[in-house]
């Protein structure tokens, strides 16, 4: 499966995910946490999430290298994965 970065418009994620996400975050937690990339190519990297915020509409995680990933690019982190919006 490829996730199309150029006419993919955002939708939110799960509020039960987002409670997961938060909690990560808190807790410092480094995660294994599985994206597709900006060329909608599957990814995987073990990261701690610093901050989750929103730009423009859209929700985004920041990871301790500062690399973002939008929310609904996620597949899944620490093996939990992204169920469909609430």
């Amino acid at each position: 499966m490829r996730f199309d970065m150029k006419t993919s418009t955002y939708k939110a994620i799960s509020c039960d995910f987002y409670d997961i996400l938060e909690a990560s975050a808190t807790l410092k937690k480094e995660c294994i946490i599985n994206f597709f990339n900006a060329n909608g190519e599957e990814q995987q990297l073990v990261s701690r999430i610093i901050n989750l915020f929103t730009k423009d509409k859209e929700e985004f995680m920041e990871l301790e290298h500062r690399e973002l990933i939008r929310l609904d690019r996620i597949i899944s982190v620490d093996g939990v994965l992204l169920p469909t919006a609430c």
